[in-house]
């Protein structure tokens, strides 16, 4: 039986967690006296691994100072999300999205830089975490765009190349499918802009939840 795979993106695919994730890097950086970068600039390194996004945000730094301010993140989110002020709000219509794909037979998976924690967590709060297959994070694997966290999904579904796509709103999950040799579908309403997903090989751009279903059913067609 063949296996299709939707493989998604969390911060800024399935949950918009902007907010969350700009406050907590502000407070890091305030943590070890070093000024923040600015939002604009936090926002463009959603998608990466903790460490390689703060490499990106904080190059001039020492390896020991970037250690510092990712420890700091990691106990600003983790302090948010235990007294309750953590928001990660589903984007409209993607619980529809997952839910109606589920029951039409796809493995669901999704790739992130977000730690097993947090991702589970996240998912578990919006009770969706059951219709996925396959969790893979930053916690075990490279940041995107390498594509040892689409390969994982892959393997743990039983899923080929072929039948699996890649659904994201950066250019690092872009790539990741294109290292993966997967096509991949891009979002609008993410931290990239749509003419970034489709230079970086997204095979379209969807503004809306719903076209997430009619577009992979229309590639699943081009397969068989």
């Amino acid at each position: 039986m063949t296996v299709r795979l939707a493989i998604f993106d969390c911060d800024g695919t399935l949950v918009d967690g902007q907010a969350a994730v700009c406050e907590a890097m502000e407070e890091a950086f305030a943590d070890v006296s070093e000024e923040a970068p600015p939002r604009t600039d936090i926002r463009r390194i959603v998608g990466l691994s903790l460490p390689q996004a703060v490499r990106h945000l904080a190059p001039r730094t020492s390896a020991a100072m970037q250690d510092a301010i990712v420890d700091a993140y990691k106990l600003s989110f983790r302090n948010s999300r235990m007294e309750g002020r953590l928001h990660e709000p589903l984007f409209e219509g993607i619980e529809q999205v997952l839910r109606d794909l589920h029951a039409d037979g796809w493995a669901l998976a999704v790739a992130t830089g977000k730690s097993d924690r947090g991702l589970t967590s996240c998912l578990t709060e919006h009770g969706v975490i059951d219709l996925f297959s396959s969790l893979q994070t930053a916690d075990r694997h490279p940041s995107k765009p390498h594509p040892d966290m689409l390969h994982q999904a892959m393997t743990d579904t039983l899923a080929e190349p072929a039948n699996s796509v890649m659904i994201g709103d950066t250019s690092f999950d872009i790539m990741a499918g294109q290292a993966a040799h997967i096509r991949s579908i891009g979002v609008s309403w993410g931290y990239h802009l749509p003419q970034e997903l489709i230079d970086a090989g997204a095979q379209c751009v969807v503004d809306t939840a719903p076209e997430i279903v009619q577009q992979l059913a229309a590639m699943m067609e081009t397969v068989s």
